[in-house]
């Protein structure tokens, strides 16, 4: 089981973006789950999701305490310690940010990150600062449990073609760091 956290900010799509995940994992045979967290529930407030896929049905229903893959699509949140709080070593971090590498704040025990500008991205494609499906782009680099090509389906087919390319850009675009405490 892949167990990935969100963190993001109202009106950012992290409840959307868990959505198409999840049904781009019914459509490859697989198995996803989704739970939202919301603060207060209003555009710029911190929203948590806790994201399931496996290839066995998922009967756990809770947070996610130690998640496999931080999905960051605000790079706001980089320096709030439940942003990475948990994350399993060798774990990977996905940031939505323009920022160097070396300016970014990310923890020894992580073994890959993924940086990529999807606000930038989905400024150009779509006309407005909503980096969900472009932030997909880089979770497929990351999430191989799923064929890309079904995840950049899956937003194709909840939103239009303009997000599939969004998305196609960011996982061409991304920028890829591996190895052992990669800080």
């Amino acid at each position: 089981m892949r167990e990935i956290r969100l963190h993001g900010k109202g009106g950012q799509g992290v409840v959307k973006a868990s959505q198409i995940v999840v049904q781009a994992a019914e459509n490859c045979g697989l198995f996803g789950q989704f739970i939202p967290f919301f603060g207060v529930e209003r555009k710029g407030s911190k929203v948590y999701g806790y994201l399931r896929v496996d290839r066995q049905e998922i009967r756990q229903k809770t947070q996610i305490y130690y998640p496999d893959i931080v999905l960051i699509l605000d790079d706001s949140l980089l320096n709030m310690p439940e942003t990475y709080a948990g994350l399993k070593q060798g774990g990977t971090v996905i940031i939505n940010t323009a920022k160097d590498f070396e300016r970014l704040s990310i923890p020894d025990n992580a073994g890959q990150v993924i940086a990529v500008d999807g606000s930038s991205i989905s400024e150009t494609q779509l006309g407005r600062n909503l980096p969900n499906t472009a932030m997909l782009g880089a979770l497929a680099h990351a999430l191989t449990l799923i064929d890309k090509e079904h995840l950049f389906n899956a937003i194709e087919q909840v939103f239009d073609v303009k997000n599939r390319q969004a998305a196609e850009i960011a996982y061409n675009s991304a920028r890829v760091f591996n190895g052992e405490g990669v800080a």
